[in-house]
This record gives structure tokens, C-alpha cells and sequence, in this order.
């Protein structure tokens, strides 16, 4: 049906669409309804890789995720319980926002996108996605299906700010993730940047920092202030933010540094504690 009306806009949830129809900022010449699609609603689980379609809520993600720690977390803050009830990953991926709130755990778990259309399917990593704000790579005869990560084994977590505490787009959002298997430090930020973007700079840092302490083989041993300073600063300076209506570039750098610090910390912890 896409190969044939390719102008035809998809719709699952309608929780972005419908607001871009309600300001009058799309008027498609069709709707293609993909919300009863058995085959954007699996989660499936294979040797650790995870599928996830793109027709699950960010509900079922809450309760049949747990292990998911970062995406749970980034789940939760999503809108109201109703518009968990409808979102999707697949509309976080499909509209493009750099503020998605799904869209740093999926570059934090160095994700790939999973893509359908009536010649075949393809796969692309989640950075040559997106390729600018309300950008992507998609063809015109293309629909999302699915997106799919190696699970990663260590402490995670999803931040943001907003104007307030709930029911808020994100000023600046941040997912850091342990991979203990590949002793690395992973941090993607939405929000500051025309797509999410990692700081691998920070990265790096962080993962040398651990290593001269020895808190890869011993969760106890602690970063000292510095290294907990110094990788802030370089996820800071990995932002490229702008000024608008909800808030200023300095701004969003100085939480992005804020954002940064605390997850850090927290993962040591949670590192800590499970050891």
C-alpha cells in the first residue's frame, strides 16, 4: 500500500501526527494506519539481541522490559499514562525529533533500524537514520518494522530536563550506559544537536578514568572529582545546542554537564551495590 501511495503519511499511535494535523503544519493527501499490524507489535529475544517493533507502547516497554533499564526510564517520562498507552518507539524514530525521548537509549545501546518496503527489508544503524531534524532515511515506499540491539550488560540509566517534571519535551536528555563485556562507558544526549548524538570523547575518558583506578575489576574503587568533572565537561562540550522557546544554548550545556556527572555517579554506584 506504501509502494503505491508513497505520499501517504503512517500513523500508529497518532500522538505526534495528530498534533502536527491539529496546528495545521501537515495536511497529508492519505493516512496509512498501521496500528493493527501483528507484525510491528513482537518483542522478541534471541542470544541476548532484542527486537523491538515499532508498534509497541511505550507501556508494554515499561512492564515487559524491565531488564531494559535506560529505555524503561525513558518510557516513563513520556507524556501521560494515555499517550504511553498509544506512543511508540517507531513514532519516536518515524518524527525524527532530536528531543524523542527514546532516541538516546537506542544510540546508547547502539541500535539499528530495522526497515520494510515492497522490495525487501534492510537494516541501518541508528546514526545514518536520522538525518536531520524531521529527518530521515527513509523512502518514500518505506515503513519502519522494527529496531533491534545487543542487550548490554551493566548499569544504565535516562535523564532529562524540562520546563517541569512531567508531561514535558526535553531541554536536554542524556542515556549513559555501562558495557561491562567491552569495558566501555557509552552516552548519548537528545536535545542539543539536529539528531542524538554520542560524546566520545567523554566515552573514552570516562573508560580510562576507570581503568586507573582498577573500577572495572573492583566496583569499590572510586573516580576521583576530577575524572567525574572532567568527563561532565567533555559530554558538555559534545553538545552543539541552540537557543528557542524552551531554553537557552548555555543553558543546556551547563545540564548537560549536570546530566552527566549524576549518571555517572549513579552507574558506579548501582556497580557497587550489585558487586
Amino acid at each position: 500500500m506504501k509502494a503505491d501511495r508513497p505520499e501517504a503519511l503512517p500513523i500508529c499511535g497518532g500522538t505526534d501526527v495528530l498534533v502536527e494535523l491539529n496546528f495545521d503544519r501537515q495536511r497529508p493527501a492519505a493516512l496509512l494506519d498501521v496500528s493493527r499490524l501483528d507484525e510491528l507489535r513482537g518483542i522478541e529475544r534471541d542470544d541476548g539481541r532484542i527486537t523491538l517493533g515499532a508498534g509497541v507502547s511505550y507501556t508494554r516497554i515499561m512492564r515487559e522490559l524491565p531488564d531494559q533499564i535506560a529505555l524503561v526510564q525513558a518510557s516513563r517520562t513520556v507524556g501521560s499514562p494515555q499517550i504511553r498507552n498509544r506512543g511508540t518507539v517507531g513514532g519516536n524514530l518515524g518524527t525524527a525529533s532530536p528531543a524523542g525521548d527514546a532516541l538516546p537509549v537506542l544510540a546508547a545501546y547502539d541500535a539499528e533500524v530495522l526497515i520494510v518496503g515492497a522490495r525487501g527489508r534492510r537494516s541501518l544503524p541508528w546514526h545514518e537514520f536520522h538525518l536531520g531534524v524531521k529527518r530521515t532515511a527513509l523512502e518514500p515506499d518505506e515503513l519502519i518494522l522494527a529496531t533491534r540491539w545487543t542487550s548490554p550488560r551493566g548499569p544504565g540509566s535516562f535523564s532529562k530536563i524540562g520546563t517541569r517534571n512531567a508531561m514535558v519535551i526535553s531541554m536536554a536528555g542524556l542515556c549513559l550506559q555501562l558495557d561491562e563485556d567491552g569495558r566501555e562507558i557509552r552516552v548519548a544526549l537528545g536535545s542539543v544537536a539536529p539528531t542524538v548524538i554520542r560524546a566520545p570523547e567523554a566515552e573514552v575518558f570516562a573508560g580510562e578514568a576507570i581503568a586507573r583506578v582498577g573500577a572495572w575489576d573492583d566496583a569499590a574503587a572510586a573516580l576521583e572529582t576530577e575524572d567525574l568533572d572532567g568527563f561532565a565537561d567533555r559530554v558538555a562540550a559534545a553538545s552543539r545546542p541552540i537557543d528557542d522557546v524552551r531554553g537557552t544554548a548555555a543553558y543546556r550545556r551547563h545540564a548537560c554537564r549536570v546530566l552527566a556527572r549524576r549518571a555517572l555517579t549513579w552507574a558506579l554506584a548501582d556497580r557497587r551495590e550489585a558487586a
